[in-house]
């Protein structure tokens, strides 16, 4: 059914979302004879499995006239490529990507993938309704919404965010370089970092941005032991923000920032916990990829993260923002090594179904009956 004249494109805010969630998808399309477009604010001169790459201005702030622009550098795209079928990503491209799709006669089918909806009951009131109504505005031009966890799944289906709704475990996390972590690599990185010994390691991988809360898990490590040390990869906004309140708080030898990091399954290793201080999550990938490195979790109390912690007993949570709380969880892990076996092996069991070689034919599949539907209301 696939021929070599068929375009698709990808749109997501930066190449590194594009990457990190859809280098499978994108391949597996090229190797079906599709011609594979992506649209990102930060291309880069060449990119796996693409035919070309367009930048496009997108910026954070949702009213920036650079996001219209990009709008409608994204419409004169579409007209030009004629493309088939579009796959939106993150909230911002999703939504510019399908205004530019707006009193379109013929339009290109288009799934949004859902990473997470940014109008929860941790967003004010005012900023809900208005992300509410944006994606209201949108469902006239969004034909299939994947969405990850049960609080984003009802509310597309309430809300008629899309002509179908449905849930899908994730995008698919690759556990393979977790089987080819290098042995000692726990104390080479520890050493690397100034950990002492016998220090009860905490890591959580994340960016800096108010959505992710470093700064709750910050505050919670006033309340711990001198033993403890939190360990805060990544990099963003507010990184040297973190690093002045850890400096503040007189916790500089005991919260530490790497900065951004790719060998996930070393560092994951190197802890003997992995914490979540987030607002609001998809289906976290850095909650998933711990548990199938087998280290308890303690985590904010939000929907993603609920999913994957609360359903299987895999994990403890607490009130978001709860720094009291927060602590409190990380000292039972401290003070007992059944309780962090007993999580890390119900994480490590139960999180397989979130593999990509489990995740990634559901998703495609869910494509393919799209594209079907497609063919055969054309030849009614």
């Amino acid at each position: 059914a696939h021929d070599m004249e068929r375009k698709m494109l990808f749109a997501a805010s930066t190449w590194s979302q594009i990457q990190n969630f859809q280098l499978a998808y994108l391949g597996h399309f090229q190797g079906l004879g599709w011609r594979v477009h992506a649209a990102c604010g930060d291309a880069p001169a060449s990119a796996p499995y693409t035919e070309r790459v367009l930048e496009v201005p997108f910026t954070k702030s949702m009213g920036s006239p650079r996001n219209f622009r990009a709008a409608a550098l994204l419409r004169e795209l579409i007209r030009e490529e004629g493309y088939e079928l579009i796959s939106v990503h993150t909230s911002l491209a999703a939504f510019f990507t399908r205004l530019a799709l707006l009193g379109m006669e013929r339009r290109p089918l288009v799934v949004n993938t859902v990473h997470g909806y940014l109008f929860d009951g941790q967003t004010p009131l005012p900023k809900r309704r208005l992300l509410l109504a944006a994606e209201q505005w949108m469902a006239p031009v969004t034909d299939l919404v994947l969405t990850m966890n049960r609080w984003d799944l009802q509310t597309a289906q309430r809300y008629r965010l899309g002509a179908n709704v449905v849930h899908i475990p994730g995008i698919g996390v690759d556990f393979a370089g977790f089987s080819r972590a290098a042995s000692g690599s726990r104390e080479r990185l520890r050493e690397a970092l100034g950990i002492p010994q016998g220090a009860f390691v905490l890591l959580y991988a994340a960016e800096f941005s108010k959505r992710k809360s470093q700064e709750v898990l910050i505050r919670a490590m006033r309340r711990l032991p001198e033993q403890a040390v939190l360990v805060l990869t990544g990099d963003g906004a507010l990184c040297e923000q973190c690093r002045q309140m850890a400096r503040q708080f007189g916790l500089d030898r005991r919260v530490l920032f790497p900065g951004y990091v790719r060998n996930m399954p070393e560092w994951c290793g190197m802890a003997d916990a992995a914490v979540s201080g987030s607002r609001s999550e998809g289906l976290p990938f850095h909650i998933m990829e711990a548990m199938y490195a087998g280290l308890p979790i303690v985590a904010s109390d939000v929907k993603g993260t609920s999913d994957l912690l609360s359903d299987h007993e895999a994990g403890l949570l607490y009130p978001y923002g709860d720094d009291a709380a927060c602590a409190a969880q990380i000292q039972r892990l401290m003070d007992s090594d059944s309780l962090r076996r007993q999580l890390g092996a119900r994480a490590r069991e139960h999180v397989e179904q979130y593999s990509l070689e489990r995740v990634l034919p559901v998703v495609l599949g869910l494509y393919d009956g799209l594209l079907l539907e497609q063919t055969v209301r054309q030849r009614r």
